[in-house]
């Protein structure tokens, strides 16, 4: 019987055995049909659903060191690299923004956007819950101080210099646990928390010498040395700290995009000039070197002082507020530009020039003129009762930090109680738009308030000496009088 069944099998295997070996070879043949007919499926990544939806959608911080509207279009050291790295995927950059960091980590945990940016740390306690990409920037916890307690003799070097100090930072700060890591070193050091006080308002504080010093990440504190120059950095207390974006989980697709993106970046010098244009220390006070201006005032004005009279003339300007904008914004340079593009003796941006009119904003008289244009339409958006100094004020500041941000001031300003028609309560007003318990109630978020006021009082001052210079230049009538 077993033999029977073995002749029977037998030969079926053998049948059997033939076509697997004829199909096999199918198969791993290029030509055959079989094989071209099999295809495997594609898995879609997140990187290709992002690039399917033409957009990538991204959770931001309104903050001065991410991102916040500026006087001509939107600005902040992170929104600017998430800008390009979309421009140079060929996406929309879709926005959705928000006020705290804590606001930014719930809608993270709730699965919005792809990316978020808030300018976060990386920590243990982050790497746990979420998926960071690569690192965009590193920074330091510095203790920031008054550069008079060199006079005093107080100034910090060391932790046990902390004694003596009154020293104050904000609440739910990373700065809170580098403080009790330096308590458990030095036991007598104390500190206070302050409750409702953001890191910039922190170090309006110790620049008006209510508080000694406080904590602050670099960043912050390279931005609001530009307002208060007395302030110095005198002890790092934490190594480098990395900063990155949000990822949202899945296949490393879009962190790949954006290591390579980053790499490419960062060879082209581009984020060298980003830094530099954000953090880059510069005081602002150092415009007023009056030897330098004097010598420019006889030696470059009068090249252009034709061109400033013919605009002023044109759009009823005095002459010589729109000769000291124009020193304030190029120093009277032709050839002028910045970091974000803008060029000229007036310093316009590419947009603007475009709703003037101008089409070369390297013409010394395309500029001026334009200029001037534009300040007599913003001039325009103010009520007629807004008149004299005021309205030269308020529309000098506008220019500078956009006409939003004004009106923003100014509903700030009445419930504030204070008159939003004054320059004087204005000026008072503008600098509490970098502090979140003001700003996040405003239609346009977050302003560099302090700058408008800045660049006001540096015209002013420009102002001044161009016609303490004409009156000296005047000839003297026989009575010794200036005609």
């Amino acid at each position: 019987m077993k033999s029977y069944y073995f002749k029977i099998l037998l030969p079926i295997a053998f049948v059997m055995g033939y076509f697997t070996h004829v199909i096999y070879k199918q198969q791993t043949n290029a030509n055959s049909p079989l094989l071209t007919s099999i295809k495997p499926s594609k898995v879609t990544t997140l990187l290709d659903k992002i690039k399917a939806k033409k957009r990538l959608d991204v959770v931001i911080l309104d903050a001065p060191t991410v991102y916040y509207v500026g006087s001509d279009d939107h600005q902040g050291f992170e929104y600017d690299l998430l800008k390009d790295y979309t421009e140079n995927m060929g996406l929309e950059l879709n926005l959705t923004v928000v006020h705290t960091v804590k606001e930014a980590l719930e809608l993270t945990r709730r699965g919005y956007g792809d990316l978020t940016a808030a300018s976060l740390s990386v920590d243990e306690a982050r790497l746990k819950e979420f998926k960071f990409g690569p690192y965009y920037h590193s920074i330091n916890e510095e203790l920031i101080c008054h550069n008079s307690l060199y006079k005093q003799k107080l100034f910090p070097r060391e932790l046990k210099d902390l004694i003596e100090l009154n020293i104050t930072i904000g609440e739910n700060t990373s700065a809170a646990k580098t403080l009790e890591d330096i308590k458990a070193k030095v036991p007598e050091f104390t500190y206070q928390i302050s409750k409702d006080g953001s890191t910039e308002e922190l170090l309006a504080k110790v620049w008006k010498n209510e508080i000694d010093c406080t904590v602050a990440d670099t960043h912050i504190f390279s931005i609001s040395q530009r307002y208060y120059p007395e302030l110095v950095s005198s002890i790092k207390l934490t190594p480098k700290i990395h900063l990155g974006w949000i990822l949202r989980k899945g296949d490393d697709s879009l962190n790949e995009s954006l290591f390579r993106w980053l790499n490419k970046y960062e060879r082209s010098g581009k984020m060298a000039e980003l830094h530099n244009f954000y953090y880059g220390f510069l005081k602002i006070f150092d415009y007023y070197d009056t030897k330098v201006f004097y010598k420019r005032i006889k030696k470059t004005l009068p090249k252009y002082e034709k061109l400033f009279k013919g605009a002023g003339k044109k759009y009823n300007i005095p002459w010589i507020i729109l000769a000291a904008q124009s020193y304030q914004e190029s120093h009277w340079n032709p050839q002028a530009k910045s970091y974000t593009g803008v060029r000229g003796m007036m310093m316009l941006t590419n947009d603007t020039a475009k709703l003037l009119g101008v089409k070369n904003r390297l013409s010394t008289k395309q500029s001026i003129y334009g200029g001037a244009k534009y300040f007599d339409m913003v001039r325009k958006e103010f009520p007629k009762d807004l008149e004299g100094k005021n309205l030269w004020a308020f529309t000098l500041a506008a220019y500078n930090v956009g006409l939003g941000h004004i009106y923003d001031a100014q509903k700030l300003a009445k419930k504030l109680n204070k008159n939003p028609y004054s320059w004087n309560d204005l000026k008072t007003v503008l600098p509490l738009l970098t502090q979140k318990k003001y700003y996040k109630d405003l239609k346009h978020g977050y302003a560099r308030g302090n700058e408008p006021v800045h660049y006001v009082d540096a015209i002013q001052h420009y102002y001044d000496i161009i016609v303490k210079h004409e009156l000296e230049e005047m000839p003297e009538n026989a009575n010794g009088s200036k005609k």
